[in-house]
């Protein structure tokens, strides 16, 4: 089904979710009920009363009722005045048809059977036959407008489609992203934690999940070492005086956490890196042949997001950027830009996202005050980048109104193994902080210009990569990314001393290695090592010190956390294996 068709069928579906829940609580005001990109959600005002997911088996039974007498959706066009009247009491509704007003905008109302409901449209021609194959799925909390000012409501999530195999189909996608919740395995592989005591939204990686952070930090240093990438370290806090130049000030102040005074003046966490690079880069004097210049950091950010919004380690307030910074000249921007595409590629190859397209995201003018204003300069940088895609062969999709302030960017966006979309590396082309700044270089003509810029974010934010990731392999991570690439088995006490020497041979061949000398049953401690997704177990016990005393060769059985048996071999054989998957992942 057509994206467009989709989402009428969802918003109808909101309208008819509204109307069974007003059949069961007729005191409860509705607000807005949209359809996104999983299903449709109704945000409602309760009261007192209480909503749960045990009650959504009724509100489904009622739905399927109330829809056999939904021949259409019925358009009428009312005034001010009759619309208050007709919503009077709900000061949701009220406050939406004044903003309706204000926008001098017409004002509609939908009917079906005997629900209404203020509506802009969108709706399927016969939700009688279109709506059957829907499903509740969740609830939530929500601020009214998104406001933490607000009164708190209830969202009810679902979801519908156009036949009963998609939905059916969605719902076990559902049931299997449950499993594979960051949230939830990373509690189980202790891979992070999230404290009361240090605030939301304040990751605490823990010894097993920094293996992983560092595994990626450490494959991209490499990636920019190959590509002529110079590292670099700045501070987490800086004068305010400096994003107000920039026009971060302005354009993110809502993200900003508030300013703190050092020896009379303001300074704030800072909330990205951008301003930090400018420095180091006009620090000193520059020519055209010091450029392209190319300054990376893994630098940690702050930024407020609602508590509402917050989610494990997707969405956090102190994110680590993966930022990069290119100050070039104009002729320099198409080579950067595939220097970079063929850094990201690499990247998702490496960590086995290899389905992707690219969103290239344009300012729309209609919002000039999101953006710098400048429509020449806008239309300049969106030729190239489009040009640029198209150059480099890569699937790309057109999102207006998604540009940054400062101007156009490629966002890919990956698809994970259950088909879930993730935006990930991101690609901007600036062309006017230069100017702004008055950053220079000295031309070959000994004139001074200035440069643009490329902001590059590898994987984005290194927190919310470790979540795709987690929930991408279900935690089964590839061997390079485990933290724990082989556990030792041994199947008694009696063979802790040969499982020592095992040990402390993968060790010395940088292999990461535990050894389990808990006293269970050989049993026990496989189905332990298997749900801790350890790729490879090496079982020690009778037969395998025999062999060692025969040809003085140590030798191993190893099993894979997929159950399979691999048979016993040399140590130094296993080993040379294990390196060679290691070193040859990407």
């Amino acid at each position: 089904m057509e994206k467009n068709n989709l989402d009428n069928l969802r918003h109808s579906c909101a309208h008819l979710l509204a109307a069974a829940v007003l059949e069961y609580y007729p005191k409860a005001k509705l607000t807005l009920g949209p359809s996104i990109e999983s299903g449709f959600y109704y945000d409602i005002d309760l009261g007192e009363l209480k909503i749960a997911e045990s009650d959504f088996s009724k509100l489904e039974q009622k739905m399927h009722q109330l829809v056999k007498k939904w021949e259409k959706f019925e358009r009428t066009e009312v005034d001010s005045n009759s619309a208050l009247k007709i919503f009077n009491g709900n000061e949701y509704k009220e406050e939406l048809i004044k903003g309706i007003v204000d926008k001098k905008e017409k004002i509609t109302i939908y009917k079906s059977g005997e629900f209404s409901d203020l509506c802009r449209g969108g709706h399927v021609d016969n939700p009688k036959e279109n709506l059957k194959y829907f499903k509740l799925l969740s609830i939530a909390g929500a601020y009214w407008r998104g406001d933490e000012k607000n009164k708190m409501l209830t969202r009810i999530y679902g979801t519908c489609f156009a036949t009963k195999e998609e939905l059916d189909q969605y719902l076990k996608m559902v049931e299997e992203a449950k499993k594979r919740d960051h949230r939830k395995l990373g509690k189980e592989l202790d891979l992070f934690v999230i404290s009361d005591n240090i605030g939301k939204g304040l990751p605490l990686i823990t010894p097993k999940g920094n293996i992983i952070r560092k595994q990626i930090l450490d494959y991209e240093y490499e990636l920019e070492r190959n590509s002529g990438f110079q590292q670099v370290f700045t501070p987490h806090i800086a004068r305010s005086e400096m994003y107000k130049k920039t026009g971060h000030w302005q354009h993110y102040r809502d993200v900003m956490y508030a300013p703190f005074g050092i020896d009379g003046e303001e300074y704030v966490l800072k909330p990205m890196n951008c301003p930090h690079h400018y420095m180091i880069y006009t620090s000193r004097p520059r020519s055209y042949k010091d450029l392209p210049m190319r300054l990376s950091e893994p630098g940690t950010c702050y930024r407020f997001e609602k508590t509402g919004e917050l989610a494990g380690l997707l969405r956090v307030r102190a994110l680590s950027i993966d930022d990069s910074h290119i100050l070039m000249r104009e002729d320099q921007i198409e080579g950067e830009f595939k220097l970079c595409i063929e850094m990201v590629k690499k990247m998702f190859k490496a960590f086995g996202l290899n389905n992707f397209y690219v969103r290239l995201s344009l300012a729309d003018p209609s919002d000039a005050v999101k953006y710098i204003a400048d429509e020449a300069t806008w239309k300049k940088a969106g030729e190239k980048l489009e040009k640029i895609v198209k150059d480099n062969k890569l699937e790309y999709k057109i999102g207006k109104g998604e540009a940054s302030f400062y101007g156009p960017k490629l966002d890919f966006i990956v698809k994970d193994s259950l088909g879930r979309e993730w935006q990930m590396s991101t690609l901007q082309l600036d062309l006017f902080m230069g100017k702004k700044l008055n950053l220079t270089y000295i031309n070959e003509e000994g004139k001074e210009e200035h440069p643009v810029i490329l902001h590059r974010g590898l994987t984005g934010s290194l927190e919310r990569t470790m979540a795709i990731l987690i929930e991408h392999f279900a935690g089964a991570f590839p061997l390079w990314l485990a933290p724990v690439q082989v556990v030792i088995l041994p199947i008694s006490e009696k063979f802790i001393i040969q499982a020592q020497k095992i040990k402390d041979e993968l060790m010395k061949n940088k292999i990461r290695v535990e050894l389990n000398d808990d006293n269970k049953s050989l049993g026990g401690k496989i189905r332990q090592s298997t749900l801790q997704k350890i790729p490879f177990m090496i079982i020690i016990g009778e037969r395998e010190v025999e062999s060692h005393k025969v040809d003085k060769v140590l030798k191993v059985t190893v099993r894979t956390r997929e159950g399979k048996n691999l048979g016993m071999f040399p140590i130094n054989k296993f080993i040379d294996q294990l390196q060679s998957q290691i070193e040859n992942f990407s």
